[in-house]
């Protein structure tokens, strides 16, 4: 079991009360790596969900002075900073990552806290400096209303931060569903929000299975605003369930990340670039690069670099310092990767770096070697799907053209990256590529400091940037004759 000042209680948060299921009912969480049960946590339902709507709805009824927020979410940052160390160790006990992402993650996560906290000035009531139509115009930002906050297993603390500090910054009460298998770290997280003083029932945490508590946020009218971040599918299925709501929706979902290395390019920053991006949480983020086109002219040095790096990477427990690559969350995910592989195989790729892994017989020791696959062609799956492991999949290309329709020709639009020593050939590949989010001689993913978000299927919203912040505003007109 799992022992840390921060995780007091192994329960939900309900009006800043450590709770269990109503029904008793608890599920484990297991380290993905090993095996180990590190805890039981409640399966909580549609009861608890409504009930923290009901007290989240009370707890905006008496509104925290915007200086009070600030200061809320600047402490937070500093405490999540205080605690990195033990924050970045229950983050890897639980998702498997190796120590030193967890870490990042950690300070990545009190970014957007830090980021808020100082931009809530922006936000104070603006009001017309001239008489319109005879009368006076004030424009108030009031809060939107109580938030239902979703999120995944695969960055567990940095995705409620990007939803929590925006929306107790903008004054929202916040009901937040972590996923299952990674509850650990928000338990943890709301632990600090208690240690600074948020208010009782501004942040409540449900622990359980989504079906449940998705539905009741998508369906009880206190809530109006659900923030998610996970598959299109299911942001599609959230969509269809509170459109007769008519509610406010913010979808981050899949993603199918192109990486274009154009004959210019300086291949050995590409490489690098291309081994941190597409690595990191053994590849199982939205944004890493899940195709790689490389210019015909430079594709053999290109993936002669890779390959040295790739080799070179470590496999095992996120606790060994020595770890470069985790597990895979679970056996469905491995399953999914080995699939990925094995088809681009049979249809004529070649495989550079990898083996074919034995299948894990639980659910946990999913490791995947990391594999490098050359001559990948738009029909296999590695091309049409998100693999979500770590797999670098190489096509060539022979021009500008045919390489921005290929990267374009897929129903996702979250991230894209570019190479070459051409700035004007830069920016016109970023204008091009219809992706929210395009690196330009930069693996780097998003910041707290500027807006995030997809394209087409991969969702609408934006978290990051002030534009992050308005997603949890209602601009209200007020005039006065």
């Amino acid at each position: 079991m799992i022992e840390s000042t921060l995780l007091p209680e192994h329960l939900g948060l309900i009006n800043g009360k450590w709770m269990p299921a109503n029904s008793g009912q608890i599920f484990p969480v297991i380290n993905p790596s090993t095996g180990e049960h590190l805890a039981d946590v409640p399966r909580m339902g549609a009861a608890e969900t409504a009930a923290s709507i009901d007290v989240a709805s009370a707890a905006m009824q008496s509104q925290v002075p915007l200086e009070t927020r600030a200061q809320w979410l600047m402490r937070i940052s500093e405490v999540l900073l205080e605690q990195k160390e033990e924050l970045g160790r229950i983050i890897t006990l639980e998702h498997g990552k190796p120590l030193k992402e967890g870490i990042v993650e950690v300070e990545y996560a009190a970014g957007f806290f830090s980021f808020f906290s100082k931009q809530l000035g922006e936000f104070k009531d603006q009001k017309a400096l001239e008489k319109i139509r005879n009368a006076s115009w004030e424009v108030h930002l009031r809060p939107a209303g109580v938030v239902g906050s979703i999120t995944p297993w695969n960055f567990p603390l940095a995705m409620m931060a990007k939803k929590l500090a925006p929306a107790i910054g903008a004054g929202c009460a916040v009901v937040a569903k972590p996923a299952s298998m990674t509850p650990l770290s928000a338990i943890a997280f709301c632990e600090v929000a208690r240690k600074v003083g948020v208010s009782d029932g501004m942040i409540n945490l449900v622990i359980g299975s989504a079906a449940p508590i998705a539905e009741t946020l998508c369906q009880h009218p206190a809530v109006r605003l659900i923030s998610f971040t996970g598959s299109t599918e299911v942001g599609k299925q959230l969509a269809t369930s509170t459109a007769p709501y008519v509610k406010r929706l913010a979808l981050e979902l899949g993603g199918n990340a192109p990486f274009i290395v154009f004959e210019d390019a300086n291949l050995e920053s590409a490489a690098d670039a291309l081994m941190a991006n597409k690595f990191r949480g053994a590849g199982q983020t939205c944004v890493c690069t899940n195709r790689v086109y490389a210019h015909t002219g430079i594709i053999e040095p290109f993936v002669e670099l890779v390959a040295q790096r790739v080799s070179k990477l470590r496999v095992g427990d996120g606790m060994d310092p020595e770890t470069d690559i985790g597990p895979l969350i679970d056996r469905a995910g491995f399953d999914k990767v080995a699939d990925h592989v094995s088809d681009a195989l049979s249809h004529g790729a070649k495989r550079l770096v990898g083996d074919d892994p034995a299948r894990p017989s639980e659910n946990w020791g999913c490791f995947y070697p990391p594999t490098l696959l050359m001559g990948v062609k738009p029909e296999m799956k590695v091309c049409r799907e998100e693999t979500f492991g770590p797999v670098v999949a190489v096509s060539q290309f022979d021009d500008d053209a045919g390489v921005l329709e290929a990267a374009n020709s897929t129903e996702y639009g979250l991230a894209a990256y570019v190479f070459t020593n051409d700035l004007a050939r830069a920016q016109q590949c970023a204008a091009a590529l219809t992706f929210g989010h395009v690196g330009l001689n930069s693996g780097s993913g998003p910041t707290p400091e500027a807006p995030f978000g997809g394209m087409k299927q991969s969702g609408y919203g934006r978290e990051g940037g002030l534009e992050g912040l308005l997603e949890f505003f209602e601009p209200q007109t007020v005039v006065c004759a």
